[in-house]
């Protein structure tokens, strides 16, 4: 049996971040008592931008804790990386990582069940969280996405509770894989891959529909 503890689930609140002041809950703080997960998320957490985070496809995000050291000497050990929820992630693990977490991976959290949907596509808010520009394109080049999961069974999550591997429908299509085709710029090299991507159930809706419209581009 693969397991994987969480330590405690982090959320978040909405607030003022950015430029102009945008809003947002990027900001995850660790939990030391059980939280309802729901259809959408923990039911203390928040997102400030609904377009682009959070709903049904986006309900948890998954920063593995495996790649901090090499955050922390990238950006010359920032404070922010002393503690889990830089990335503003809900759930962190060791040993877990993109290259062999897939999409349609189904694991128990708790008494609720989870599915992987998507990798992380990073965006602004990273540099401006971290004070480093580079950040997103590092996010990128390297992989070092983690992913979201959509809730199939909401429950309760609690610290120390681990993350159970529950099945693996789609061991060809790792998280690496996905996101290196739609987000890292390899389409072009695997035109087929991408086809294949545009049909794959689990995969979230907004990356169907990115899988597509690369698959009809030249």
């Amino acid at each position: 049996m693969m397991q994987w503890p969480i330590g405690a689930p982090l959320t978040g609140q909405i607030a003022r971040f950015g430029p102009a002041g945008e809003a947002s809950a990027i900001g995850k703080h660790p939990v030391d008592e059980p939280l309802d997960l729901g259809w959408t998320g923990f039911t203390r957490d928040q997102q400030g931008d609904l377009s682009v985070h959070g709903g049904p496809d986006k309900a948890l995000h998954h920063y593995p804790a495996d790649h901090y050291p090499y955050w922390r000497d990238t950006l010359d050990q920032h404070a922010l990386l002393n503690a889990p929820g830089a990335f503003g992630e809900n759930i962190a693990t060791t040993g877990l990582l993109e290259d062999t977490a897939c999409i349609g991976d189904r694991f128990a959290l708790g008494s609720a069940i989870v599915e992987i949907s998507q990798g992380r596509q990073p965006c602004w808010k990273l540099g401006h969280r971290f004070g480093d520009t580079r950040v997103p394109a590092l996010v990128v080049r390297t992989g070092r996405s983690g992913w979201y999961y959509r809730v199939i069974q909401c429950g309760i999550v609690a610290p120390g509770d681990t993350l159970t591997l529950l099945d693996r429908p789609y061991p060809q299509w790792s998280v690496a894989h996905v996101f290196a085709l739609l987000i890292g710029g390899q389409a072009k090299q695997d035109r087929a891959g991408v086809e294949a991507l545009a049909s794959l159930p689990p995969l979230a809706t907004s990356w169907l529909e990115r899988a597509r419209k690369l698959s009809q581009t030249g």
